[in-house]
């Protein structure tokens, strides 16, 4: 039972005793709403604590730290090498963006950015806009639930397992691979990849034509999505939305563009933009930044029939091949140091940013010289876009809180960390 909540008594003993939604205060004509933590609709354990009169919401506050996992102190008492296992955990929905950008702020502190071989940079772009593509379908097909259309979760969910299968055979794991490393990547792309990505790029633009048939233009989900919402292009950056929710009032920043990273800015993509600021507009934004993705990844496969090494040949960062730990002791013993001590990093501190699927990610890592980060902190732009329902939620319906929630696409466990 929530903080509150109406005790039970002879008269409402057989109401079940965790509700997703509980009437925890009433005065006068308007109550107190507890939406969550366990709502279906809140997109993970959120609880929004939402005072109404009527149907109509007057205020809401977002209760959130039911995921919280101390991923940030645990990377400080784990190797430089160890912490991305963990970072990876953040945003769940998008583990190799979380992977890249803490390694693209270690290897800035090491100075080794510029020697980063062009093969592993072009595999590190086409990670992150597979599962760019895939943690959006993780919210077209949930969000559509939401709204109804159980059948898009189908479709939706179809291109995300195709995805998955991408990186699981790239990284050993579908979630959470580790493949992206300091200085490279974890091995090369194994046989038969190109080929299956070669399938996946000739099948998604007729999967998104059907996604966008069944949504786009539904009268239904067009009437629940236009004009809730609606954040104006001044307040989206007074809240410091980014990503999609920011794009969709209007405000084409993007993190790839602005502050290119990992050869962004060789790749031709436009930033998509709409300018109502209401559920729909983000819906569309998504829609338009799938297919921006997939462009990419036509692109970065025209790379990839170049070879060349995956990983710097710096041995005091990364590990010797497997073949050579058996042929030589100077590779055993580099081998033996970074697995059981890691490296050191210089001291000095860096904020590295990256474009995730939810906006500007960053990560602010700080080196006191030892073999482990001295300070990692998380800049999730989750947790920013989620604090902008306190301004859209009031004046629209219960019901539409939904949809304003799923708009955003939070992911709690950047959120809470």
């Amino acid at each position: 039972m929530s903080v509150g909540a109406v005790p039970p008594t002879e008269s409402n003993a057989q109401v079940p005793a965790a509700l997703s939604m509980d009437v925890v205060e009433r005065r006068g004509n308007a109550m107190t709403l507890s939406m969550g933590p366990q709502h279906p609709s809140t997109h993970g354990v959120l609880q929004v604590m939402i005072e109404v009169a009527g149907e109509t919401v007057e205020r809401a506050e977002m209760e959130i730290g039911y995921l919280h996992t101390g991923i940030e102190k645990s990377a400080e008492n784990l190797f430089w090498t160890q912490a991305s296992t963990v970072i990876e955990r953040m945003d769940y929905l998008d583990p190799p963006g979380n992977a890249l950008c803490y390694t693209l702020a270690v290897e800035q502190l090491l100075g080794i950015t510029a020697a980063i071989p062009p093969r592993a940079q072009a595999i590190r772009v086409l990670m992150c806009e597979l599962s760019r593509v895939a943690s959006h379908c993780v919210w077209l097909g949930t969000g559509g639930i939401d709204l109804g259309a159980i059948s898009t979760f189908f479709y939706a969910f179809d291109v995300r397992e195709d995805i998955l299968d991408l990186l699981e055979e790239s990284g050993g794991a579908r979630m959470h691979s580790n493949y992206l490393r300091i200085g490279g990547t974890n091995g090369d792309l194994p046989a038969g990849f190109i080929e299956k990505l070669d399938a996946f790029i000739a099948k998604y633009p007729q999967r998104m034509h059907e996604l966008r048939n069944l949504l786009q233009n539904n009268p239904i989900l067009r009437d629940r999505m236009i004009d809730v919402g609606v954040v104006a292009p001044e307040d989206a950056v007074a809240w410091g939305l980014t990503g999609p929710s920011l794009r969709g009032s209007g405000i084409a920043y993007d993190v790839r563009k602005a502050f290119p990273y990992s050869g962004y800015e060789k790749y031709a993509f436009d930033v998509p933009v709409r300018t109502d600021g209401d559920a729909y507009a983000r819906f569309l934004v998504r829609l338009d930044e799938m297919d921006q993705a997939m462009r990419i990844v036509a692109q970065v496969r025209r790379e990839l029939d170049v070879p060349g090494p995956v990983m710097i040949t710096n041995p005091k960062i990364a590990q010797p091949p497997k073949e050579t730990i058996a042929l030589s002791m100077e590779a055993l013993i580099h081998h033996f140091k970074i697995v059981s001590e890691s490296f050191r990093v210089p001291p000095g501190d860096f904020y590295q940013a990256i474009e995730s699927p939810r906006g500007e990610l960053g990560y602010y890592l700080v080196s006191n010289g030892d073999n482990r980060p001295y300070r990692v902190r998380t800049r999730p732009p989750s947790l920013y876009n989620l604090q902008t329902l306190k301004a859209m939620a009031p004046g629209n319906l219960i019901a539409d809180v939904v949809v304003m929630i799923g708009s955003l696409d939070p992911v709690f466990g950047e959120v809470d960390r």
